[in-house]
């Protein structure tokens, strides 16, 4: 990890499946969420609030923002899309 609690880029895939499973509450399936776990209309459990709080976390954890301009159902086809995209912010950032 970085300072600040901003987690570095290798760790972020894993770090966004971890999220992802403590906010959707997905801990019993927890092994088998991963970069290729689809999200939006693939887990019932993901609803327009789980998709705030997801990004949310994120913006926290990350150390990113996120505008609304940026939320789209590309964003939030599946986890790797999220690492992504959180990969690319904080590359942006330090840019």
């Amino acid at each position: 990890m970085l300072n600040g609690g901003i987690v570095s880029s290798h760790d972020t895939a894993t770090e966004v499946a971890a999220l992802v499973v403590s906010i959707l509450g997905l801990e019993s399936r927890a092994a088998s969420i991963d970069a290729s776990t689809l999200l939006l209309g693939h887990l019932p459990e993901l609803d327009s609030m789980s998709v705030i709080e997801i990004l949310t976390e994120l913006e926290a954890r990350f150390g990113i923002r996120i505008d609304d301009e940026e939320i789209s159902g590309e964003l939030l086809e599946s986890v790797g899309s999220l690492a992504d995209f959180v990969d690319a912010k904080q590359g942006a950032a330090r840019a």
